[in-house]
């Protein structure tokens, strides 16, 4: 004959998985918290290297961005150019992304993605191309050195390994990746538009008067071609890797796909 199960055999197993799911929940709760913070740093970081920058704008000091001389220029064209560069727009997308996330980790949508893929294509390009062309034509110092360490060091890898750690994942569908090279291709147009008006560049591969527009356009497609090279593996590592933050949130599970 079958004994009679106690109430404390019945409670155990209940007991057991209560603690499980409590020890889950705090391993999520910090993770979350770890991504919260880690993205709220870049925040701070390119939040602090833009007003350093604006700073020495305003005083007639230098831009980080600049290879050639901007003495001379009026403070309205030295704005104009300093938020023409694809390294402040950029890190505009960074600043602008990061601080969602460091707000609200789960955010989803599609507009949101579009723009948190146009942040890390943008940025990881401005890291590559500041380090193989750019390091070596301007030379800051002082403040405008604390300035390029925020933009064009920290910002990049910092926005990369927080994506390959924390996520969130998935984010990236192809549709995605598609509409994400609105902005740069919109960035080319614009910039040879003003530099045929205003004859300046902001880079000196760009620069048709310096270079012929042959060679300038043969540039564009190279970092055109580097860009989707860089869009196409992140969105396959979007869809494979793990990450500390997924979606777990079960308001966000009906608009991953």
């Amino acid at each position: 004959m079958d004994e009679p199960i106690s109430a404390q055999q019945t409670a155990a197993p209940q007991a057991t998985t209560a603690a499980g799911i409590d020890a889950r929940a705090g391993a999520s709760s910090a993770r979350i918290r770890a991504a919260r913070i880690w993205f709220g740093g870049i925040a701070v970081v390119v939040g602090v290297a833009l007003i350093i920058q604006i700073t020495l704008i305003f005083t007639g000091g230098q831009d980080v961005n600049a290879f050639q001389s901007t003495v001379g220029q009026s403070l309205g064209t030295r704005f104009f150019h300093l938020f023409s560069y694809f390294t402040i727009q950029s890190n505009l997308f960074v600043l602008g992304t990061s601080i969602v996330l460091a707000l609200n980790i789960w955010k989803n949508g599609r507009v949101w993605r579009v723009l948190r893929f146009d942040a890390m294509l943008g940025i990881i390009i401005t890291g590559l191309v500041y380090e193989g062309i750019l390091a070596a034509l301007v030379h800051p110092t002082g403040w405008a050195l604390a300035a390029t360490i925020g933009f064009h060091y920290i910002s990049p890898w910092a926005t990369l390994i927080g994506w390959f750690i924390f996520g969130p994942r998935p984010r990236m569908p192809w549709s995605t990746t598609l509409l994400a090279f609105i902005w740069p291709v919109a960035w080319l147009v614009f910039t040879f538009v003003v530099g045929a008006i205003m004859n300046w560049y902001p880079y000196p591969f760009l620069d048709v008067t310096l270079i012929g527009f042959a060679d300038s356009l043969r540039n564009c497609l190279v970092i055109l071609l580097i860009g989707v090279i860089i869009a196409v593996v992140l969105t396959l590592l979007d869809r494979h890797l793990p990450a500390l933050v997924h979606d777990g949130a079960p308001r966000m599970r009906s608009a991953r796909r």
